[in-house]
């Protein structure tokens, strides 16, 4: 299912909610969002679980709002103040050069404060105790990034960037290239992968988010059997020569399993109860 997320809700905070109305422990997410955040959370129940690492490798589509001059530790509006930098007039002026090169970007070093592991513990767990945190670049992906409003010292954009991407980080390196400091205003997820606020609320089919986030194929019946044991599934009962790893149907339509061509058969990558 989809949730709205409000602001001031940690993402545990939602799962654990939706354990408590739903009466299940089951129950994980795709793509973590910070308190301060709102917007598209998906989250997986039950066997959907097993969905988590193909759900949370979607592209994501945010609008955010960049305010300039202030920093703060946390890079978002709800850290502590840490420094002050006048906002330069020129500034609008050198906002489109500064959009160029975050298009180009494939590489960006993560805030702080973030769930990465450093020194056997969350980042932002260190940094909240004073101690040093080094963390190195991800590869990263900006897939557009477009300016809708602005004003005297913030302004509001709209992209879609790879798994991996802080927009927190894009408000700091953004300021920094306008010759001043920044924080993240506001922000808002609008779209994870194919999953929008128009999906929010509804229980999802597990076969429909299956085949929302993978190719699907249908197998024979005898390819069915072989998946449901774990074996491998020759070509023929496979219904694809397709590399890559597919949602595997059976004729009925019922999510069978995930799986891959390796070695010229199928191979079950996770299977699903029944």
């Amino acid at each position: 299912m989809v949730a709205d997320k409000a602001s001031g809700m940690t993402s545990h905070d939602v799962v654990a909610k939706t354990r408590k109305t739903l009466g299940t422990r089951e129950i994980g997410h795709a793509g973590t969002l910070d308190p301060m955040a709102t917007g598209v959370l998906v989250l997986a129940i039950g066997e959907a679980t097993k969905l988590v690492p193909y759900l949370s490798a979607s592209d994501k589509e945010y609008e955010a709002t960049i305010a300039l001059g202030v920093e703060t530790d946390t890079l978002d509006a709800d850290g502590k103040e840490k420094s002050r930098v006048p906002v330069p007039d020129a500034w609008t002026a050198a906002l489109p050069a500064a959009l160029e090169e975050e298009r180009a970007r494939t590489m960006q070093l993560p805030p702080i404060f973030s769930a990465i592991h450093a020194k056997g513990a969350r980042s932002h767990e260190l940094a909240r105790r004073g101690e040093a945190v080094e963390l190195a670049e991800r590869p990263v992906r900006v897939l557009s990034l477009d300016v809708v409003a602005m004003r005297a010292d913030s302004f509001d954009v709209k992209m879609v960037v790879s798994k991996g991407y802080y927009v927190r980080a894009l408000a700091r390196d953004l300021a920094a290239r306008l010759g001043t400091v920044g924080h993240l205003g506001a922000l808002r997820r609008v779209r994870s992968g194919t999953f929008t606020l128009a999906d929010a609320g509804a229980i999802i089919p597990l076969v429909t988010a299956a085949t929302r986030v993978l190719p699907k194929t249908t197998l024979t019946e005898a390819g069915v059997l072989h998946a449901r044991a774990g074996r491998k599934i020759p070509l023929e009962d496979l219904g694809t020569k397709d590399e890559g790893e597919h949602a595997w149907l059976a004729p009925d339509g019922a999510l069978v399993a995930i799986g891959r061509i390796e070695e010229g058969a199928g191979k079950v990558t996770r299977g699903f109860r029944y």
